[in-house]
């Protein structure tokens, strides 16, 4: 998620000495020499083993995962940042200068917003890591920069808001791999000892064949942002992104998709169909966009076995967050609990599994071992994109139709700070399937 903020109308930071917005919309003369930089070379500044970091997208959860990444290892830095709105930038220094003064070297000319800010922290030459934690409906276009640009990355999860953008993401990830650069995604379970653990006894056949399984994200409501007379559509979409499909893909992808990623990775494969059904029976005032409230969807393994996807965003109501998997003698849960023949429970110590993420990402830079995740993170990002569109349209889908046949596509008409029209909410049995 990401923490929202009053627009700075006067166009000062005071968090940043000298900045205005005149400062922040100034274009970086060094994208010619970033792009003279070999890929991948970009690592070892000076010298050194520092990590350089430039942030983009600077809410609650760029920040978050920018102070995680400052924590994971030593020798890393801030040194520049990027997001649509300046208070964001404001109020992201804030908080970075509490945690690790010392670490943040953001300097006034380092700093841009608009649209086209991303841009400008990837032709940077001194960055050579971009943590980027915009909304989903743009991490598409941010990888595809910045793997150009040879850039490593740290992306949040999800990667991407429909087929389309799934596609951008596996090929930049594969340009990625060839240029020796690492990409690692924002699910953290797949860095957490306990997931880890029960997923290696899962592999090593504790529960027998893996049949089955269920995966919930229910819980009650998150933060709204209504419309304000001096915003334009656009600015409220972008600060109210939860609730918008183009931007988030909705809850079943922005979030649940932790839980999905987690079956995947048990059954180490995805998923070959998906039916679903959901509404929006809740949350239907103006301010909650035009996205559902709750689903289910049905997922089919490629061994038969069914998986029940449900999530839910309601107050009131019962909470779940897990994952289990169910297998042909005994069954698992994904917080790190066996029960059957081989029955067994973590009791391990655990790590901060947002802070791990990053160290194992920084490691395997470090030892010219690159991770990349990319092509993973977008797989189970599809699957709870088939969700909802299943959903949606009310109709049945098969993998190899989302991932190679679908043409849909949420990008808005154009990126500018003015009117953009809500899409109306989908009716299933009337929205099309595309």
């Amino acid at each position: 998620m990401i923490d929202n903020f009053k627009t700075d109308r006067n166009g000062n930071n005071g968090n940043c000495p000298g900045i205005t917005r005149r400062d922040f919309i100034k274009t970086s003369a060094a994208a010619s020499l970033a792009a003279a930089i070999p890929a991948g070379l970009g690592l070892y500044a000076a010298g050194s083993d520092a990590i350089r970091v430039g942030i983009v997208a600077c809410g609650g959860r760029g920040t978050g995962a920018a102070i995680d990444c400052m924590e994971a290892a030593p020798g890393v830095e801030i040194v520049a940042m990027a997001d649509l709105f300046s208070d964001r930038i404001q109020s992201s220094l804030i908080r970075l200068r509490e945690k690790h003064a010392d670490k943040v070297k953001v300097i006034a000319d380092k700093c841009f917003t608009g649209f086209d800010a991303y841009k400008k922290v990837c032709a940077l030459p001194e960055v050579n890591l971009i943590v980027t934690a915009a909304p989903p409906g743009f991490r598409p276009l941010h990888l595809k920069a910045a793997v150009e640009a040879g850039k490593h990355v740290f992306m949040e999860k999800p990667v991407a808001v429909d087929p389309v953008g799934v596609r951008s993401v596996i090929a930049s990830s594969e340009l990625a791999r060839l240029k020796g650069l690492a990409v690692v995604a924002g699910t953290q379970r797949r860095h957490q000892r306990r997931y880890l653990e029960v997923m290696k006894r899962i592999h090593d056949g504790a529960i027998g064949e893996v049949v089955g399984g269920q995966c919930y994200w229910n819980q009650g409501e998150l933060w709204v942002v209504k419309k304000t007379p001096e915003m334009t559509d656009m600015e409220w979409q972008c600060r109210n992104w939860l609730y918008f499909t183009w931007l988030s893909g909705d809850h079943i992808v922005e979030q649940h998709v932790h839980n999905i990623d987690v079956v995947n990775w048990a059954f180490r494969a995805t998923p070959v169909k998906a039916v679903g059904m959901g509404g929006r029976q809740v949350r239907t005032a103006p301010e909650y966009g035009n996205i559902f409230d709750h689903f289910a969807v049905e997922f089919e393994y490629p061994n038969g076995a069914r998986v029940m996807s449900m999530c839910r965003q309601m107050p009131g109501c019962s909470d779940r967050i897990e994952e289990k998997i169910v297998g042909t003698r005994g069954s698992a849960m994904g917080y790190g609990e066996i029960s059957g023949p081989g029955a067994w429970k973590f009791e391990g110590e655990e790590v901060n599994p947002y802070v791990q993420e990053h160290a194992d990402l920084i490691a395997s830079i470090r030892a010219g071992k690159p991770l990349n995740e990319g092509k993973r993170v977008a797989e189970s990002t599809l699957c709870a994109i088939m969700g909802r569109m299943s959903a949606y349209t009310g109709q049945a889908l098969n993998w190899d139709w989302a991932m190679k046949a679908s043409n849909l596509d949420l990008t808005p008409p154009s990126y500018a700070l003015g009117p953009l029209p809500v899409e109306p909410v989908a009716v299933p049995g009337k929205t099309p399937l595309i």
